[in-house]
């Protein structure tokens, strides 16, 4: 029986010489990996190794490309996604997000600033999965919000008129960062350092807008015409 309890890693990269440069540096961490070489490799890999907890997953790649395959690995995991491509233009970075997408590095990348940040998100995940025990909870354990949207922090979950909403472990975090600080305004620098548990950049303000913007895509009646997550000019964002 296999006792090993580090984290399982899947790298998905078309490009045999970065899987390979990637597994060295991930098992010299301690991590164990798995590697696929496109999109529908990798959602083989999940689906006889439910307990992957970090993917890292390139864009171009045949079969599936890297936005199909995150879209598809969504619906069968939490695990966070951290995009690690050549492709670095804002429009690819939003539409990573956009795909379920959690984190995203360009190539070539420096080792050390991919083991911090694969670190920051193990970290987090971790957090994600032992959190909902320790969230405080209402009579049913759900929390209920304006426009329908219901908080049951024991599953880890939001609902909407009465319906499971599909959120990336990143966009729970960001709603369960408010939700906790009910009424209170919270700014770009706040949300990212605690929900990324990484230091405040300028360029971090467009990761949580990009996310912000997702929350509301599926939160909101009125996207573009918030009630639940508002913005509170000057000082951040709110939910009431």
């Amino acid at each position: 029986m296999n006792t090993d309890v580090s984290p399982l890693i899947l790298v998905a990269d078309d490009e045999a010489d970065i899987r390979a440069l990637l597994r060295i540096l991930l098992e010299k961490d301690g991590y164990r990996v798995l590697e696929a070489a496109d999109g529908l490799e990798a959602l083989e890999a999940l689906r006889d190794h439910s307990d992957v907890s970090l993917i890292l997953l390139d864009i171009m790649m045949p079969n599936l490309d890297g936005f199909e395959t995150a879209r598809a690995l969504r619906k069968k995991t939490d695990a966070p996604i951290l995009f690690l491509t050549a492709r670095s233009s804002d429009a690819d970075k939003t539409a990573a997000y956009g795909n379920g997408g959690d984190d995203y590095i360009v190539k070539p990348f420096h080792a050390t600033d991919l083991r911090l940040k694969i670190q920051a998100m193990l970290r987090r995940f971790e957090l994600y999965r032992a959190r909902g025990a320790q969230e405080p909870q209402e009579d049913d354990g759900r929390i209920r919000f304006t426009g329908d949207v219901e908080w049951c922090p024991s599953e880890k979950a939001i609902y909407r008129l009465g319906e499971r909403v599909e959120l990336t472990e990143r966009e729970y975090l960001l709603f369960a960062r408010m939700a906790s600080s009910r009424g209170e305004n919270l700014t770009p620098a706040v949300l990212y350092e605690d929900v990324w548990g990484e230091t405040y950049l300028a360029s971090s303000s467009n990761t949580v807008i990009v996310h912000i913007a997702n929350l509301r895509r599926k939160l909101e009646k009125e996207p573009s015409s918030p009630a639940l997550i508002r913005t509170v000019w000057g000082k951040g964002y709110r939910i009431d």
